[in-house]
């Protein structure tokens, strides 16, 4: 009996470690990971900030919504991410906002671009990235695409990712991570004023991509609440989830996190606050990741904010703004990071509303920021500087009263504005002294720039809308813009070249979204998407009116040789609408464009298209989802 007893245990012993070695190889070989059974550590909530106050119990954060918030129920979704993913769902509008040079990346075998960013050295969220073996993940639909992408004649889809119900909107890739943000929606039946009640989930999912063929899930992590932003520095991803402040049936409703399948809620103790009334209040969480090491714990800082606005980023801190409705400022949190430490050390304001990230710049150990504000119901632009401690150290106001601002370039101790109502003025603003800041010289041209890149450093790159006068304060758009700007003698800056695509209504996501501008100095590559609308000059007997709207015919992309010898010397155009294909299907329309060694790749929702850059010539594609 005790022989088999034995025999029996070391049967069943083997047996075990022969099943474990089977479950084992089917995991490591189907990438079998659930949320639940992933490791790694929890997030954790970063230390308190001295000047900020915590509440001590949920009771607390009831008693401060009723006191200084205008609004403590479910409000309508507002997120600037959110409402882009929704355009079949009517009633969800977009309220969407995105020193980089593209150059090689170090540390690759071949030359290829990068995301278009605003700082050197951090990383903004894309559609689209390369990474250093030639490998392109691609986001279309609900599906993020693994590409083999060079050499060129070996392109082709090697292994997909499906979110089923969650809408992902960007990637990271850093060596053989890849990380994949979603977001996750339940909608109301309730409609208040158009506008659908929702609530929003962020996801942040990071994967194994050290076989592309298989890439498996290494981290799941998930905040109740809007994607607002993110940026990766190095091996750490920085992002920023908004939540509703609310109270539903007399209970705070508090955000939740979920890592690797377990859930738990942001305690009131770790909720920053500053006492002051607003329109509303959210939650708004810092999170900081390192996407190589599931090992080391993310860290969160909530604070409790109203609209929150545009974020910055630079090597060492985060800025973040939003807009005090009943003062006309917008304020200002300074969050220190390093690695996955994250403090928030200031808190400042200034008058009138940022337009974007690019209205705001570090640089040594200043802030710039340019604001856009109302008074008495004129229109007025204004440049701050502050110190770290975000105190106004230095201001020019008033400038180009009665101008809409439209863009900003901070570049060193120089900062580039263009303000516009008939014609554009390009304003060159010296920043050597901080607490003086002081007007060089302008240049009044017809039409305007949206966008600002640096081709060197006395030379600029302004992508908008022509215009044709309509008075002194009133000037029609027209067709896209480029124009090159000489700004070496500061005080005369000069437009060299110009060129105009299409007439009115024309458009490009590059007014919106600056990850859509490719431009390589090194090769005098621009690449410019473009929706180009024409007009029947023979509809017009009289001469065709400047208010005129053209008729959409065409969506690709312009290929330009830009050099300051030539200026924009067209060499081609690239489509991805085929026969029997209308324009206006926006799966076709290409929204980025990409280059590695002499091959220019254009994404559409629908395909890859290679093109070789010597001669623009076919070379093949790679249909999507």
């Amino acid at each position: 009996m005790e022989k088999k007893i034995k025999r029996q245990a070391v049967f069943y012993g083997l047996a075990a470690i022969l099943l474990a070695t089977v479950l084992g190889a089917l995991i490591y070989d189907y990438r079998i990971f659930l949320p639940e059974f992933l490791t790694g550590a929890s997030p954790i909530p970063a230390a308190h900030a001295n000047f900020l106050s915590t509440f001590s119990s949920s009771d607390e954060i009831k008693n401060f919504l009723a006191s200084n918030s205008a609004t403590q129920g479910w409000f309508p979704l507002y997120g600037s991410t959110d409402a882009t993913l929704f355009g079949s769902v009517p009633g969800l509008q977009s309220f969407a906002k995105g020193a980089s040079v593209i150059a090689n990346e170090e540390g690759s075998a071949f030359d290829y671009s990068s995301t278009n960013v605003q700082v050197a050295g951090v990383d903004e969220l894309d559609t689209v990235k390369i990474d250093d073996e030639g490998y392109m993940y691609v986001l279309s639909g609900n599906v993020v695409s693994i590409l083999r992408a060079y050499p060129s004649a070996f392109a082709g889809v090697v292994s997909t990712i499906d979110f089923e119900d969650a809408y992902p909107i960007g990637v990271f890739v850093k060596g053989d991570r890849l990380a994949v943000f979603s977001c996750e929606y339940t909608l109301s039946s309730k409609v208040y004023y158009n506008y659908y009640y929702a609530d929003c989930k962020t996801s942040l999912r990071i994967y194994d991509i050290h076989t592309r063929e298989n890439p498996f899930l290494v981290r799941d992590l998930t905040f109740t609440g809007s994607y607002f932003d993110s940026r990766m520095i190095g091996d750490y991803i920085y992002f920023v989830v908004n939540k509703q402040a609310y109270v539903l049936n007399d209970t705070v409703v508090l955000p939740e996190i979920t890592s690797n399948g377990k859930t738990s809620h942001i305690e009131p103790s770790d909720i920053h606050y500053i006492n002051g009334n607003d329109t509303y209040y959210q939650y708004t969480t810092f999170i900081a990741v390192n996407i190589q090491n599931t090992e080391e714990a993310p860290v969160y800082l909530t604070i409790m904010l109203g609209s929150t606005s545009n974020m910055y980023v630079s090597l060492n801190n985060m800025y973040l703004t939003f807009r005090e409705w009943s003062s006309y400022n917008t304020a200002i949190y300074r969050i220190r990071i390093q690695a996955n430490n994250m403090t928030c050390e200031a808190e400042g304001s200034v008058y009138g509303y940022e337009i974007n990230q690019f209205s705001m710049d570090e640089y040594g150990d200043y802030f710039r920021i340019v604001t856009t504000d109302w008074s008495n119901g004129t229109q007025q632009n204004n440049l701050y500087v502050l110190n770290m401690s975000l105190s106004v150290v230095g201001k020019l106001e008033n400038l180009a009263t009665g101008e809409n601002l439209h863009s900003t370039r901070f570049m060193d101790n120089r900062a580039y504005l263009v303000t516009f109502k008939s014609i554009d003025p390009l304003f060159v603003i010296n920043l050597t002294d901080p607490a003086q800041p002081t007007v060089l010289g302008q240049l009044k041209i017809p039409g305007y720039s949206d966008y600002l890149h640096p081709y060197d450093e006395t030379h600029l790159i302004g992508v908008g809308k022509e215009t044709v006068e309509a008075g002194p304060y009133f000037a029609w758009y027209q067709g896209i813009k480029l124009a090159l700007f000489d700004v070496s003698n500061v005080t005369n800056p000069i437009q060299m070249y110009e060129y105009v695509i299409g007439d009115r209504g024309s458009d490009s996501p590059i007014l919106t979204d600056h990850e859509a501008f490719l431009f390589d100095k090194a090769k005098n590559l621009l690449v410019i998407p473009v929706l180009v609308a024409k007009i029947d000059e023979s509809q017009y007997s009289g001469g065709v009116p400047a208010n005129a709207y053209g008729q959409t015919v065409w969506q690709g992309a312009y290929v330009f040789n830009l050099s300051l010898g030539n200026g924009f010397v067209l060499k081609g155009k690239i489509t991805h609408l085929e026969a029997g294909v209308d324009v206006s299907d926006t799966n076709y329309w290409v929204e980025r464009s990409l280059y590695i060694e002499n091959v220019l790749y254009t994404v559409s929702e629908k395909k890859v298209m290679l093109n070789s850059l010597e001669d623009l010539g076919f070379i093949k594609e790679v249909p999507l989802t």
